[in-house]
């Protein structure tokens, strides 16, 4: 299925469990709630991947990235 217009969402997990515990996860409500908003204005996603990326020198932080399409 060939899409119009594409949109990329990013949702990083919290930076405090982080810091303090060194790994947290991604804020499921928050995604849940974006995902939803999106639906509503007719995107569909396409595809999803998780990405590890360096925070604050020694710390490592999980993102999630969202290709949404219409």
């Amino acid at each position: 299925m060939a899409f119009k217009e594409y949109k990329v969402l990013r949702v990083n997990e919290g930076a405090c469990g982080s810091l303090l515990l060194g790994a947290s996860t991604i804020p499921i409500q928050r995604f849940e709630s974006e995902l939803n908003k999106q639906a509503a204005e007719g995107w569909q996603v396409i595809f999803e991947i998780i990405e590890k990326k360096r925070f604050l020198l020694f710390f490592q932080r999980e993102s999630l990235i969202i290709t949404l399409g219409r």
